[in-house]
C-alpha cells in the first residue's frame, strides 16, 4: 500500500461497511483475501480466483463463478485511455451491477499518467481493488507497446505501478508472465519491482510473452517469484484440476490460485478444488444440475448484453458447456442456428429431456 500498513486499511474499510458505505456485508473478509492474503487465518483458505478474460469474464460468468466457489473474480480488460469508456463496449465491461465484493478492475496501458488516471476513474466507479495487467500477450495489445509487451522494459514497469500505486488508495495488483521469451524470464526482477512499488498482490502465468497460450505452463519460475517476494503471489496457467491445483500448489508455494481457460463450460472446477483443498469429497453435478448453471448462465448473458447480441455471445459459452458431451458437436451446431432468446431456452429444456432419457436407457 502506498499510503500506510495495509492491514490497517483494510480495517478502516471493514468500518466503513459496517457504517453502511459498502455494497456488501462480505467485503472485508473477502477483500482482506487479496489485499493481504498473510491476515489471518485467510492464508490457510489458499483463495481461487476466475482470471481476467477479454470476452469470457463478463458479470454473468464472474457472478456464477463466485456462486460455485471463486473467492474473486477480476474484470475483462479494460483500456487505460478513458476517452473510450463512454463507447457500449466499455460500459458493458465495467457493469458490476449486483456483484459481490471485491469489486476488481483490469486495466491496461502503457503510459504511467494515462494508467494513473484510469486507476482513479475504476476508484471513483466502484472498485475496491485496481489490477494491472502485464499478462496479455495478444497482438493487438502488445502493438499498444501494453500488456507482457511491457516485459521487456523494466523501468516503464517500475513507473507504470509507481503511478497507479501512488494514485490511489485501494490496493493495486499486478498480473504477468515470467517473461519476454525463454530465453528472457525475468519475472523475479519483475516480482521485485512491483513488492518495491508497493504492488500487493502478484498474478504470475506459467508461460512468457512469445509463448501465447501454446506448450504447457511452467511453474520454476513461479516458485523462484514466490521464494523471492513478501506479497502475496497466485499462480495461474495450466490449472485444468483439483489434482494440478494441489500439485502446482505444493511445487510453488504460491499462496493462491487463478483459473482462466480451464473454467470455460465447467465454473465447477472451483468447488471441486475448493472440495481438494478441504480434504472433502466432491460429487460432480448431476446432468438435470449442469442444465439448470447453463439456463442461469444463459439469463445472466441475454439481461447483461440486451437480446441481440446476448444471444450471439451465448453461443459460445454454451458451446463450451457442450463441448463435454459425446455428441457436443451435433449440439452445438443446432444451437448456433438459433436466432431468439426463446429458442435458446427452447433448446435447453430438450437438451434436459435428451439427457435424462439416455441417463435412464
Amino acid at each position: 500500500m502506498p499510503r500506510g500498513n495495509i492491514r490497517a486499511w483494510v480495517a478502516r474499510r471493514h468500518t466503513a461497511s459496517q457504517r453502511g458505505s459498502l455494497r456488501c456485508d462480505g467485503v472485508f473478509e473477502t477483500l482482506a483475501i487479496v489485499s493481504d492474503m498473510n491476515f489471518g487465518d485467510l492464508l490457510s483458505r489458499r483463495p481461487l480466483a476466475l482470471a481476467p478474460m477479454a470476452g469470457v469474464s463478463d458479470r454473468p460468468f464472474r457472478m456464477l463463478c463466485r456462486r460455485l466457489g471463486a473467492d474473486y473474480a477480476v474484470s475483462e480488460m479494460i483500456t487505460s485511455q478513458t476517452s473510450l469508456w463512454s463507447s457500449r463496449k466499455t460500459r458493458t465491461r465495467l457493469n458490476m451491477h449486483a456483484e459481490r465484493g471485491p469489486l476488481i478492475i483490469q486495466i491496461a496501458g502503457a503510459d504511467p499518467h494515462a494508467m494513473a488516471d484510469a486507476a482513479q476513474r475504476a476508484a471513483a466507479h466502484g472498485a475496491d481493488v485496481i489490477d494491472i495487467n502485464m499478462g496479455c500477450p495478444a497482438k493487438k495489445v502488445c502493438k499498444q507497446l501494453a500488456g507482457s509487451a511491457l516485459l521487456r522494459d523494466e523501468p516503464l514497469v517500475a513507473a507504470i505501478l509507481s503511478a497507479v500505486v501512488n494514485a490511489v488508495d485501494i490496493p493495486v495488483t499486478l498480473k504477468t508472465r515470467t517473461g519476454s521469451t525463454t530465453t528472457e524470464r525475468n519475472g523475479v526482477a519483475i516480482g521485485r519491482l512491483a513488492e518495491n512499488c508497493g504492488i500487493s498482490a502478484l498474478t504470475m502465468h506459467g508461460r512468457t510473452r512469445a509463448c501465447a497460450f501454446r506448450g504447457t505452463a511452467e511453474y520454476d519460475t513461479i516458485a523462484a517469484v514466490k521464494q523471492s517476494l513478501n506479497i502475496p503471489v497466485v499462480a495461474n496457467g495450466d490449472i485444468t484440476s483439483a489434482s494440478e491445483a494441489l500439485a502446482v500448489l505444493d511445487y510453488t508455494a504460491a499462496d493462491g490460485l487463478m483459473i482462466g481457460r480451464a473454467a470455460h463450460g465447467n465454473p465447477w472446477l472451483f468447488g471441486e478444488i475448493k472440495a481438494a483443498l478441504a480434504g472433502r469429497a466432491w460429487h460432480a453435478p448431476t446432468w438435470r444440475e449442469r442444465v439448470a448453471v447453463m439456463r442461469e448462465h444463459l439469463e445472466g448473458l441475454h439481461e447483461h448484453y440486451g437480446c441481440a447480441a446476448g444471444v450471439r455471445i451465448a453461443r459460445k459459452h454454451i458451446g463450451w458447456y457442450l463441448d463435454g458431451l459425446s455428441d457436443g458437436r451435433a449440439y452445438k451446431a443446432r444451437f448456433n442456428r438459433l436466432e431468439d432468446t426463446v429458442t435458446q431456452h427452447r433448446f435447453l429444456d430438450s437438451l434436459d429431456c435428451d439427457m435424462t432419457l439416455k441417463a435412464a436407457a
